[in-house]
């Protein structure tokens, strides 16, 4: 029964969360638009081969890995891919073979989303020959391993078997030598296997990490395996990608440099919730005109939409450009409908600046944004509040510094500018595109999510190191990393990585260290090293290119919301709300689960062995057997088994985050707490013995079954009293977790006591389990020889842990 208990509570957990991983998927099967005989045709992404020609439009997904033959302004979000935040610009100039994958931009990849432009190119690749695929089979050459916890369960079961066999047949024969019937030693040898094995430890332990699962669902955590937040829980690294994950993975203007000063934009992501502020104060913009010219060009130098779907903020199209709708938006800026485009010229590689042609009251104004160094050379003048100045070498010199310390600092820089045409301006690039007003430079980031420094900070309390891994640039990736709190020593770079072996890899990786423009193979290599290292490694992540770590980790944690689908499935955990903290909330409630566990393993076996030396000590005594096999067996199950389940609802003790990971080679049963269960059981099983020979010799006329009676309602009053014993493993319980914070525990005790009420006075258990009734002398003494155990217990634990946090 057990063991069907058991498996069916495991695959009804693992079903349940994979019914969640499939409600989740976000990578759902694109169609494609294709030219086969000559033809534009739509049609199912998987009927794509090798050398069709495929278009391309903005929003569409890429089918398969193409050579691009032609584009227009093409941008493609890769982040999926090669963790790269910012959106890639196209070309069709051909790379050599060994160019780095994100660096390939005459390819388009599969799974990766168009968001600028458009394109046409041939099919070189499909399925699992497409990078894609190959990340796909690498992720499938990766095992699954026990985690420690199955690894301890599973050493503990083989020694608990091992010892009822041989304390069975030594007691067994040894009665028998010694002249006793070899039925009866039969009974006695099979009381005493059944007495050494918890029977209700695997249930115990699949029902305790189900109930955790539940928490953690509540928490945003959902977890695909029953043992993945005990595993995190004894995590020491946590490997984190950075887009999506440590940061929002929404492009966002955080400043904005004009002539005469620098403003900080609040607020992050898409959301235009946010205010603009000069030196900590709030500046009202209503008055600042530069700022009002600056905002009204990036809102209308612009292709991106900003819309609002079931309280969340969308955009459609490239998000660098939403950034700038966004920071218009915080001013109450809107585009007015009214507005005719003259004229426009686009953004691409060579050009590296947009521009765009609006009549406005008669006139005609030119738009214009790009990087800073090109429309710095095509300005004449600058805004300077209010006033148009010339631009003069000071100038020049000034806005340089200014947008170069921008982007040391990690920030994307935009320069934004803008022109009053002449009425004779031909309208070509060239005579558009110069004398323009230089209005300011937006700084651009993909900012950090506002609960992950805290979190950051939480990891470090409790002794986890956090190292990034992403495929961004190692300014942009140093600048976040400083941003959260996140210890920083040295940077390595995939290049980097080649010319280094596995030996001096695992000596980097002993110090605080941060990977940038890393592979797919790296961060598995990564992970590999950690290991070796003797680490238990969390690697989160939420792109295609995260899979393979993610299943070679201890624990893979995906994001849940930008996550694709491969990182889902080669993960343990899914974060439902891609919250950073929620991986801290885990590793508590992970923690929390193992000390539970140890917690009810302990007592379960301090159960166990008062009920051995009971009954050893009475055969060695020579006396009738004090136990037999179904009283064992009710114990075990059914009184046991509940105030068990109970433990493992025991809050977290009050300073769980605030100590070191446990040595993976630590085992379930260390020093200490052989000495608890040695100490618990010594005391039941001789207090049970004395009360037993105490009413079998009190002559009574049922003395043998009063004295049994007695013994079976003794042993389990004073387990009762003995699991307060281990409701803390740090300290007395009320310094830990307090008295009355689990009173699934206290309900446990009060029905388990109300079943042996039961067991004692209702005929047909009376019939069951060989009992008779007591009477409330016997009771008060069963009391009184428990109360001791627990006082005794308590002060110990006051005393050894006293002044130890």
């Amino acid at each position: 029964v057990i063991v069907v208990l058991n498996g069916v509570l495991g695959f009804v957990q693992e079903y349940n969360a994979q019914k969640e991983i499939d409600a989740l998927r976000n990578m759902l099967r694109p169609s494609a638009k294709v030219i086969r005989d000559g033809k534009e045709q739509i049609i199912d992404a998987k009927m794509i081969v090798p050398g069709d020609i495929v278009l391309l439009e903005i929003g569409d997904r890429v089918p398969a890995d193409l050579r691009l033959t032609e584009i227009s302004n093409l941008k493609i979000d890769e982040a999926a891919l090669t963790g790269e935040s910012a959106p890639v610009i196209k070309s069709l100039q051909a790379l050599p073979p060994d160019t780095p994958l994100a660096q390939q931009t005459d390819m388009a990849w599969m799974g990766t989303t168009v968001v600028n432009g458009w394109g046409k190119g041939v099919v070189v690749a499909t399925g699992m020959q497409s990078e894609f695929g190959k990340i796909a089979t690498m992720t499938q050459s990766v095992e699954h391993k026990p985690t420690h916890l199955q690894q301890k369960l599973a050493h503990l079961g083989k020694k608990l078997g091992l010892y009822s066999i041989l304390i069975s047949i030594l007691v067994a024969l040894a009665g028998w030598l010694s002249g006793k019937e070899i039925l009866e030693m039969f009974l006695t040898g099979v009381s005493l296997a059944v007495a050494v094995v918890p029977e209700g430890l695997p249930a115990v332990v699949t029902i305790t990490l189900a109930l955790g699962i539940k928490a953690m669902v509540r928490q945003k955590a959902l977890l695909r395996r029953l043992q993945a937040a005990e595993t995190l829980g004894a995590a020491t690294v946590i490997c984190t990608d950075k887009t999506g994950t440590i940061t929002e993975n929404q492009m966002t203007v955080k400043e904005i440099w004009l002539p005469y000063e620098k403003l900080h934009v609040t607020g992050i992501g898409y959301d235009p919730a946010g205010h603009f502020e000069k030196e900590g104060k709030r500046h009202d913009y209503k008055k600042d005109k530069a700022l009002h010219r600056f905002l009204k060009t990036g809102l209308l130098c612009n292709h991106a939409s900003l819309q609002k779907e079931k309280e969340q903020w969308k955009i459609i199209g490239e998000p660098t450009e939403a950034a700038l709708i966004v920071a218009a938006y915080k001013a109450w800026l809107s585009k007015d409908d009214d507005l005719h485009i003259v004229s426009e010229f686009s953004f691409n590689s060579e050009r590296k600046r947009m521009s765009v042609v609006y009549e406005e009251n008669g006139e005609q104004i030119a738009y214009v944004k790009g990087a800073p160094e090109v429309i710095l050379e095509r300005c004449a003048f600058v805004q300077e509040g209010e006033k148009i100045v010339p631009l003069d070498d000071t100038y020049k010199k000034k806005i340089s510094l200014a947008f170069n310390e921008m982007a040391e600092r990690g920030l994307r820089t935009l320069a934004l500018a803008w022109r009053k045409l002449p009425k004779d301006t031909r309208l070509d690039a060239d005579h558009v595109e110069q004398d323009l007003i230089f209005s300011g430079i937006a700084g651009i980031i993909d900012p950090p999510r506002k609960e992950v420094p805290s979190a950051i900070k939480a990891a470090y309390r409790a002794g986890v190191k956090v190292i990034m891994i992403t495929g961004d640039n190692p300014k942009t990736a140093a600048s976040i990393a400083s941003h959260v709190g996140l210890k920083t020593d040295e940077i390595l770079t995939a290049s980097d990585l080649e010319k280094i072996d596995d030996e001096t890899l695992r000596e980097k990786l002993r110090r605080n260290i941060l990977f940038a423009r890393a592979k797919p193979a790296d961060k598995l290599r990564i992970v590999k090293n950690l290991q070796q290292l003797n680490e238990v490694v969390a690697m989160t992540g939420d792109g295609v290119n995260d899979a393979p770590a993610l299943k070679q980790a201890d624990i893979g944690i995906a994001m849940g919301q930008k996550g694709t689908d491969v990182a889902k499935s080669a993960s343990d955990m899914v974060l439902l709300d891609d919250n950073f903290a929620t991986i801290i909330r885990a590793l508590k409630e992970g923690r929390r689960q193992y000390d539970n566990i140890q917690k009810f393993v302990r007592y379960l076996l301090s159960s166990n062995t008062g009920e051995i030396i009971a009954i050893f000590i009475n055969i060695l005594l020579g006396g009738p057997l004090i136990l037999i096999p179904v009283q064992i067996l009710w114990m075990n199950l059914v009184t046991d088994g509940m105030t068990a389940v109970a433990l493992g609802l025991e809050p977290a003790e009050k300073d769980i985050l605030e100590h070191p990971p446990r040595p993976q080679n630590e085992p379930i049963l260390d020093r200490y707490a052989i000495g608890m269960i040695l100490f618990s059981g010594a005391y039941i099983g001789l207090a049970t013995l004395w009360l037993y020979h105490h009413y079998l010799a009190s002559g009574a006329e049922n003395a043998l079954i009063l004295a049994q009676t007695v013994a079976f309602t003794g042993i389990i009053v004073l387990e009762k009293v003995n699991v307060f014993n281990f409701r803390s493993l740090s300290g007395p319980i009320s310094l830990t977790t307090g008295w009355f914070s689990n009173k699934w525990l206290l309900l446990a005790v009060l029905s388990t006591i109300g079943l042996q009420v039961c067991a004692v006075y209702l005929p047909f258990l009376q019939e069951i389990l060989h009992t008779t009734a007591l009477d409330p002398n016997e009771w008060g003494m069963l009391f009184a020889a428990a109360i001791p155990l627990f006082g005794i217990t308590e002060i110990y634990k006051y005393l050894r842990f006293k002044g130890k946090k």
